[in-house]
């Protein structure tokens, strides 16, 4: 009888030797700039529009009144503009007075100081 004797390679752990390991990214300086500027990119662009469409937004504000629109008053001390809209305009609801005060004038706010000078609409001009 004749023996046939069969050997097979053993494996090892070192079976990926001639495979491709996968790499980390490199970035050089110039890579690393193009990338920031991409992601940039949109914030310049909303920035951008920003400020294109705020500018509008100024433009397009009520013109100015007329010189024969309104009268002008000053502000006495303890005057606010609920008082001031209910002297001279007794008939008309208070508050649609203080808005048009407020636009006609440019108010940021409603606080007022003693010797202001107030425009008030011609409408108005009944009390004071």
């Amino acid at each position: 009888m004749t023996a046939i004797a069969i050997t097979m390679p053993a494996r090892t752990s070192t079976a990926f030797v001639g495979a491709a390991r996968p790499t980390r990214l490199r970035l050089t300086v110039r890579g690393r700039r193009a990338l920031a500027s991409l992601a940039a990119l949109p914030a310049i662009v909303a920035i951008a529009v920003a400020m294109v469409s705020g500018g509008a937004a100024l433009a397009s504000r009520d013109d100015g009144a007329s010189a024969g629109s309104f009268t002008t008053i000053i502000v006495s001390s303890g005057d606010t503009l609920w008082s001031i809209a209910e002297d001279v305009a007794p008939g008309a609801d208070p508050r649609d007075v203080v808005d048009e005060i407020v636009r006609l004038n440019a108010l940021e706010g409603v606080s007022l100081q003693a010797g202001q000078s107030l425009a008030i609409p011609a409408e108005y001009d009944e009390g004071r």
